[in-house]
């Protein structure tokens, strides 16, 4: 492979592997993460079942859905939101993930098109995101719970039962990511195991005309859209253990297709076995309820299954969801945008100091309700989007012909059409906020915005150490030439 700028074709081009000391692959072979060797790679098995709990871990948390507008918006909004946003979504992040196979996934992506400044502010909100999203897992956690153990409802029991579960769902991700990855296969097959047989004992009981009840005038269309929106977004998430996937330019884009899938199936098929074979009442449709309509259907041995599953699931979501943000802080760190101690590996190869600060965050942010986790995580995610959609029309304007092992079959004007619908949604959801959430998320970006001059100004008074790991590739310098992504200027890798 070889690099050469299309500005100047006079200029000779410079060898990959020799270029700015940074030791580069063929397009046939499999990029290394810094430091891995010694590390086992996730295989895209693993990969699956990562994506599929960044993303879902099964139907746990959709009830909200049918509570908030009905039967047929609900079935409607699993099979086309999926078409407006995760399917661009998962998209983009095949072509970019590609594009860049290492952990700082994302934040790479918006650094290089938009500058290290904003970069930073795409890591600071997927990560604070990533983090709010962690906390709601012990809630859905216990809420599943609570109604076979009416201790874990509130109170002491509540409050020690979600720190124990934090604190070894933690210690899983510091042990490896090859153990998540067979912890997520696990647990993800035994989650959706019980949701295919309650499907098959409803069978008898289904009523179709139960499928088609809607009322628009009784709608509410905050909680629907924020609960479609948390349930089919973080496909982007993955792009931050790219460094750590075995292949990632083959194995990435299988991985999301099938999770896709997956994910879609798994919310559509237990929505229509619940509303087409049990009366409906909407107010008995909030979190937890399919435990309820299993003993309905099945019995109580099957309602235990489902709650077994359900704490299983939420286990399997935050050991991936924390995958991705501590390794997404260690790709930051080889970066140079945060201190190198966040650059520290434990002896399993994982982020130590990654790892505890998620785990911190998430302790802190446990105390908030189901909904208003939901609505602040949405509103930083969307942030995060608009960048990263802008990320990506730039590079295939500025770099249309830089490497790009998968790439969306449409041209620029086809990748800037693909963006507009979900862009409109992220409006209405940003717009049908509460008032609450909508201060606390602009605090939360306004800190991001201070805190990066001030991470620069403490390196340059050296209080910490900052380093650019030398095993990575320079995004905008080699030892013959400048890249200038503000020029009209390529980046073209030819095998």
């Amino acid at each position: 492979m070889k690099l050469r700028n299309t500005a100047n074709k006079q200029q000779p081009s410079i060898a990959m592997r020799e270029y700015d000391g940074v030791a580069y692959v063929d397009m046939n072979e499999a990029p290394s993460s810094p430091k891995l060797d010694n590390f086992k790679k996730v295989s895209v098995l693993h990969l699956i079942f990562l994506i599929f709990y960044e993303v879902s871990g099964g139907p746990f948390g959709v009830e909200d859905s049918v509570q908030a507008a009905g039967p047929l918006l609900a079935l409607l909004g699993f099979l086309v939101f999926p078409l407006i946003w995760s399917v661009p979504e998962a998209l983009i992040t095949a072509e970019m993930g590609t594009m860049f196979p290492e952990n700082g996934g994302y934040v790479v992506w918006v650094s290089t098109a938009l500058g290290p400044y904003w970069g930073f502010q795409q890591g600071w909100m997927k990560w604070l995101s990533g983090v709010i999203d962690n906390a709601l897992y012990p809630v859905l956690f216990l809420d599943y719970l609570k109604s076979g153990i009416p201790g874990l409802a509130g109170g002491l029991p509540r409050a020690a039962a979600a720190l124990a579960l934090t604190f070894l769902l933690t210690y899983m991700n510091y042990k490896g990511l090859a153990i998540v990855g067979w912890v997520a296969v696990l647990l993800g097959i035994f989650s959706i195991l019980p949701f295919v047989v309650m499907g098959l004992v409803a069978i008898p009981k289904l009523e179709p005309a139960r499928w088609f009840v809607m009322n628009l005038h009784d709608v509410d269309w905050n909680l629907y859209l924020n609960t479609l929106f948390w349930n089919l977004n973080y496909w982007d998430s993955i792009s931050t253990l790219a460094g750590e996937v075995d292949n990632p330019k083959k194995n990435l884009p299988k991985a999301l297709f099938y999770a896709l899938i997956l994910v879609v199936l798994s919310y559509f098929l237990p929505l229509l076995a619940g509303t087409g074979a049990i009366p409906l009442n909407r107010d008995l449709w909030t979190d937890g309820y399919f435990s309820d309509i299993a003993k309905i259907l099945g019995g109580v041995w099957l309602r235990w299954w489902i709650q077994g599953a359900a704490a299983m699931s939420n286990m399997g979501m935050f050991v991936a969801e924390m995958s991705s943000d501590s390794f997404q802080l260690l790709g930051m760190a080889e970066r140079g945008m945060l201190p190198e101690f966040f650059a520290k590996r434990s002896r399993h190869g994982t982020p130590l100091i990654g790892i505890l600060f998620s785990a911190s965050g998430v302790i802190l942010l446990s105390w908030l309700s189901f909904q208003e986790i939901i609505a602040a995580e949405n509103f930083l995610y969307c942030f995060g989007m608009i960048l990263e959609f802008i990320a990506f029309i730039l590079l295939r304007i500025k770099c249309p012909v830089a490497s790009r092992p998968y790439k969306i079959p449409v041209g620029t004007l086809g990748a800037i059409l693909m963006c507009i619908p979900p862009t409109i949604l992220i409006c209405v959801v940003l717009a049908l906020s509460t008032v609450k959430v909508m201060i606390v998320s602009l605090f939360a970006v306004a800190v991001g915005l201070v805190m990066q001059p001030c991470l620069k100004y403490a390196e340059k008074k050296r209080w910490m150490k900052f380093s650019v790991s030398d095993e990575l590739p320079d995004l905008h310098e080699g030892n013959q030439e400048r890249v200038d992504f503000s020029e009209d200027q390529s980046i073209i890798f030819d095998t």
